[in-house]
């Protein structure tokens, strides 16, 4: 099963396709790679460059893609295709192929990708692609898209935007480590906690301990902060490229 992302982008297709397209805006808001540089090449062939990504300090997972094609329609429609391999043994991702799709939509671009990849380490790698790594891959895309959708619409740069982000989830997780706390102390604690409050209160404080984890976790993020969920995960209808994906067979050379 593929990986399919789609936002709703306010923002001029031009400057949508600029901060895409090129590689030094791309590595700063899409939070899957920490490095992207395009590689020499004849003029005219298609533009290959080099990605890596900081999995831990000191140890950075690098790869090669090529940008197998581009096509523009006239009913204004773009569409980038890629296929993209890395050689790297402890990457879980070996190679693959994928497109970006530049809607026109009103006021704004349908921003879309579609990729596919083959994991590494057989049937090991397979399981745990189905259960980590893909679902990983799938959010990050997403928050990426959302990240780089704040830029366009709000000026909010990505470097701003992740540290809104972190000071969100910092919040987040010190209200529901609190309330946990409050929930496991038990009667005889919380009684000592609230004290000249009364019983009442010992009563009522478990009650919103659980009342806080539970918007903590599902409260819908601030206007300014990257969220996956924004994103749609699932294509509407089928979503292809004719003619550009059909060409993309075999790893990145």
């Amino acid at each position: 099963m593929g990986i399919y992302v789609e936002a709703k982008v306010g923002a001029d297709l031009d400057e949508l396709w600029r901060l895409t397209q090129d590689p030094a805006c791309h590595q700063r808001w899409d939070l899957r790679f920490t490095e992207i540089a395009p590689l020499p090449g004849p003029e005219g062939a298609p533009v290959r460059f080099r990605y890596a990504t900081r999995v831990l300090p000191g140890l950075t997972v690098a790869g090669t893609g090529v940008f197998a094609g581009e096509r523009e329609r006239p009913d204004g429609t773009r569409t980038s295709a890629l296929r993209f391999a890395c050689p790297h043994p402890l990457s879980p991702l070996a190679e693959g192929s994928g497109y970006w799709r530049y809607v026109p939509d009103g006021d704004g671009v349908r921003f879309l990708t579609g990729y596919d990849y083959r994991p590494r380490w057989g049937r090991p790698g397979a399981l745990l692609d189905r259960l980590v790594f893909r679902p990983l891959v799938g959010w990050a895309t997403a928050w990426s898209f959302d990240r780089l959708r704040l830029w366009l619409e709000r000026g909010t740069t990505p470097e701003r935007a992740l540290l809104n982000w972190i000071a969100e989830m910092a919040v987040r997780s010190l209200v529901i480590a609190v309330s946990c706390f409050l929930l496991l102390a038990g009667p005889p604690r919380i009684a000592a906690v609230v004290g000249p409050l009364g019983p009442e209160a010992a009563f009522a404080l478990p009650l919103v301990a659980a009342l806080a984890i539970t918007l903590a976790l599902i409260k819908t993020p601030l206007a300014g902060t990257p969220a996956a969920r924004r994103c749609l995960r699932t294509p509407p209808l089928r979503v292809r490229a004719p003619g550009l994906l059909v060409s993309l067979e075999g790893p990145a050379s």
